[in-house]
């Protein structure tokens, strides 16, 4: 049955207590929804501060003792058109685990009583996952579950009558957004039917801060890693950053939801995404994560800036570009739809790059594939599975087996600067150095996001 919430509006307020309860007994949710959350989901949590209405739109915002940064991904979120916000939810999942420190839980309590009272023309509701009995286990906690807990609670809150897309945005509490942030995104998934996407970033800083340094150098690192990848026409090459995220429900669903990974659970549930179809990219940056130092998560932006503070070690490298050469001539082959018989591919391998070889050896490569031609008769079957074996995770663990075989890592300039050779591309950019001055790393940053986003973000 349909849930009416304009009905509400006619009876008193007594009444529409008992309308609710009438209401949900005959509510039900998409049977897809249903088997997830039945299978999937945990029932430890609720909604506070919930809304007697239905959206198209939930955006899942993760917090753990971001009391100081929360009001300012709110506000840049305030900015968008009011017709969007009135379809959509933001959804703050307050989390700490049941050892966190005395601090982290004084925070987290303060950001719960600040959403209590918050004055916003936003629909915000929030997950108390922080205060005594609410704590995530310490097994579990972390930025996965807490994902996983907002999105799968998001799935109840959509208007699955609306006959619209139903999108789930992922967003970190210490980002903001823009003004057309919504706008942009809804737009794109409507017109081009999409099932999932990440969103250009740009991350920001302040001039002649010490953070500003850290963060253009790794940020140059991110976008180098994902040129060589487009560079090889890998299948995974989108960024993996998890505030860009946004999938739709059913897309959501059939990957099985949200991990509950401590760390990197952004780049485990983008390759479960991209084993669905295609992920595209939305190519205006309408998301600037935090550039700050993090004890959040082990790795990631937080403590790649934080390691670079330390100066502990030359964070000015980057990957071999001879190793994306390597991984192109390995994909332009094994893509190719005659290729099937596995010796055949491994004696190609050899012939490409002993490393390569080796590596699908370690990998069993041999007895997978094996396998795979045992249990797929079609090519078209076959073909799906080459992209299912030598997915994200193997892609990178190949970059890495071949820097600690043969082509370790080189000069972060020189390496960006073949690159742009290979692809043709001329960057007009000059240099003295093997570490330029911070005006020139800029440039380089610049130029970065430039052909990323305008030549490269959607050529496949």
């Amino acid at each position: 049955m349909y849930r009416y919430s304009g009905l509400m509006k006619l009876i008193s307020i007594k009444q529409k207590k008992l309308y609710k309860v009438i209401m949900n007994s005959f509510d039900k949710l998409p049977d897809f929804v249903e088997r997830y959350l039945k299978k999937f989901s945990f029932n430890d949590w609720t909604i506070s501060n919930d809304h007697n209405k239905l959206f198209d739109n939930v955006i899942v915002i993760p917090s753990l003792a971001e009391f100081e940064q929360l009001p300012h991904c709110l506000k840049s979120l305030e900015q968008n058109d009011l017709s969007l916000l009135n379809k959509t939810l933001v959804l703050v999942v307050i989390n700490n685990s049941v050892s966190a420190d005395d601090e982290i839980k004084s925070n987290n309590k303060r950001t719960i009583q600040l959403l209590k009272s918050y004055n916003s023309t936003l629909n915000l509701s929030f997950i108390d996952a922080a205060t005594k009995g609410n704590e995530l286990p310490d097994n579990f906690a972390g930025v996965g579950f807490a994902r996983k807990i907002g999105c799968d609670l998001a799935l109840k809150k959509f208007d699955y009558s609306s006959g619209r897309k139903k999108i789930i945005f992922f967003l970190d509490a210490d980002c903001t957004v823009s003004s057309d942030y919504l706008l942009k995104v809804t737009s794109e998934f409507h017109k081009k039917d999409l099932h999932s996407a990440v969103i250009e970033y740009e991350h920001p800083y302040s001039e002649n801060s010490s953070e500003a340094e850290a963060i253009i150098c790794y940020e140059i690192f991110l976008r180098y890693h994902r040129l060589g990848l487009k560079f090889a026409k890998s299948y995974y090459d989108y960024n993996t950053i998890g505030s860009t995220i946004v999938c739709d429900v059913e897309s959501y669903i059939k990957a099985g939801g949200m991990n509950k990974r401590k760390a990197g659970e952004d780049y485990y549930f983008l390759e479960k995404l991209a084993k669905l179809g295609r992920i595209s990219t939305v190519s205006e940056p309408l998301v600037y994560p935090s550039s700050r130092k993090s004890w959040r998560v082990p790795f990631g932006t937080g403590q790649r800036i934080t390691r670079h503070l330390s100066k502990k070690q030359d964070e000015y490298v980057g990957y071999n570009p001879e190793s994306f050469k390597i991984l192109k001539n390995w994909l332009n082959y094994f893509s190719s739809e005659n290729v099937i018989d596995t010796k055949s591919i491994l004696n190609k391998a050899k012939e490409i790059n002993t490393g390569l070889y080796y590596f699908l050896i370690n990998q069993n490569f041999e007895r997978d594939w094996e396998r795979i031609l045992k249990n797929n008769q079609s090519a078209e079957e076959i073909q799906k599975q080459k992209i299912y074996w030598f997915d994200a995770f193997r892609t990178l663990k190949l970059i890495h087996y071949l820097r600690d075989n043969g082509f370790p890592n080189i000069n972060l300039f020189d390496a960006v600067d073949l690159l742009f050779q290979w692809l043709n591309i001329k960057s007009n950019i000059r240099r003295d150095s093997e570490i330029p001055d911070i005006k020139i790393q800029k440039q380089y940053l610049l130029f970065l996001r430039k052909i990323l986003r305008e030549r490269f973000f959607d050529d496949n």
